[in-house]
């Protein structure tokens, strides 16, 4: 069973994207028309788990199992849509999980919910320390139970993505 562990901001972080997205850009080239770091990881300060989330837009999801294989040997296990439909997911590290990849086609509105969501934490520290204080403490209550982790996060993930949607109208 793993463990819900959610540290403190590490800056190392944003260097384990920008190698991690050079490998997953090379292997997605024919496809690939952006990358995006995602998640808790992004934002400068905030507390996570220690998870790198990287989105990839492509071109066509039909052809990303054609490079299940090429992200199998980086390390990647791929999940297909994993619950979430039109998209292919891609976990590395076991339970011990060091990385995230999400993959949406243009034109999918979870790219923009991502991006916006990241950008708003960003700019607005007082709601991504809030947020992550929820983290560091629902990690506490539950240390075995990711389910009540997620869900005791969902109502403040509800909220900021509608703060961070009206954000993005006004800016």
């Amino acid at each position: 069973m793993r463990k819900v562990e959610v540290s403190s901001y590490n800056e190392n972080w944003s260097q384990d994207y920008q190698r991690e997205a050079e490998r997953i850009r090379a292997i997605f080239a024919p496809i690939i028309l952006d990358i995006y770091h995602i998640g808790s990881t992004s934002v400068p300060g905030l507390s996570a788990k220690p998870v790198i989330d990287i989105l990839v837009e492509v071109s066509l999801l039909e052809k990303v199992d054609n490079f299940n294989q090429d992200m199998e040997q980086l390390g990647y296990e791929a999940r297909g849509e994993n619950g979430i439909p039109r998209r292919r997911y891609f976990q590395k590290g076991g339970d011990n999980r060091t990385h995230h990849v999400h993959i949406f086609e243009k034109g999918n509105t979870e790219i923009e919910r991502h991006v916006i969501f990241r950008d708003y934490l960003i700019n607005h520290p007082q709601e991504a320390n809030r947020y992550g204080s929820l983290k560091e403490e629902l990690a506490e209550k539950f240390p075995y139970d990711i389910e009540k982790y997620i869900s005791g996060k969902d109502p403040i993930v509800k909220e900021l993505d509608e703060k961070a949607k009206q954000w993005r109208q006004n800016h």
